[in-house]
């Protein structure tokens, strides 16, 4: 059973914490990572690509020539696709990307991730996160003590104003629940700072 040292804001460790091998010592399965990331970059696509049709394009309406007698090709309006400035014929138009992923590769991709950034020792538990004020420049502090890098990621149970606030204007520092936690915010992260509660609480979620 893998263990890992619990510490304080200020680096020294008070106590010490007992892992699940299901949730921290799973095999990483490469597949569910690469889902996982794919679904959450797609998820993330605006999607607001856009081109004119015949309907939107501008122009008159207007038969341009009658019908028959002219020698010329028939034609029903200067918008037509056929034409120059005329609409597009199935051109992109707003759409979202967003797709679901079953919910066990969802869980399995987490276990894998959770495991491959312990087996890294790039995981560090924290006490809790109480934070006296909600000043950027004391939760550098913070932050340098840990020597943590531009890519910091910081999991805690929701509702702490304080820790929301005081990394708001931190580049590459990212606040999220231990509910909203996913593969790619562990991925993308190079140390990942993790209260004593939210990691018990994705123990008890991912340990079933």
């Amino acid at each position: 059973m893998p263990t890992v040292d619990v510490k304080n804001l200020e680096n020294v460790k008070v106590g010490q914490m007992d892992l699940s091998e299901k949730v921290f010592a799973a095999s990483v399965n490469q597949s569910l990572l690469y889902e996982s990331v794919r679904q959450y970059m797609a998820a993330r696509r605006s999607g607001t690509h856009a081109t004119k049709n015949r309907k939107l394009v501008a122009g008159s309406g207007r038969k341009l020539w009658k019908q028959k007698g002219t020698g010329r090709a028939r034609i029903g309006s200067i918008r037509s696709p056929l034409w120059r400035h005329g609409g597009t014929i199935h051109g992109p138009q707003p759409r979202s990307y967003e797709y679901n992923l079953p919910r066990k590769m969802m869980l399995g991709a987490l276990r894998s991730a959770l495991s491959a950034k312990l087996a890294d020792q790039q995981i560090t538990v924290i006490d809790e996160f109480k934070l006296t004020d909600h000043k950027s420049k004391a939760m550098r502090r913070i932050l340098d003590r840990f020597e943590a890098p531009r890519a910091v990621l910081i999991v805690d149970a929701p509702g702490n104003q304080n820790l929301e606030r005081s990394t708001r204007n931190l580049v590459g520092v990212e606040v999220v629940s231990g509910t909203e936690l996913h593969p790619y915010h562990l991925l993308w992260s190079k140390r990942i700072l993790i209260s004593r509660p939210a990691i018990e609480r994705l123990q008890e979620a991912l340990g079933k």
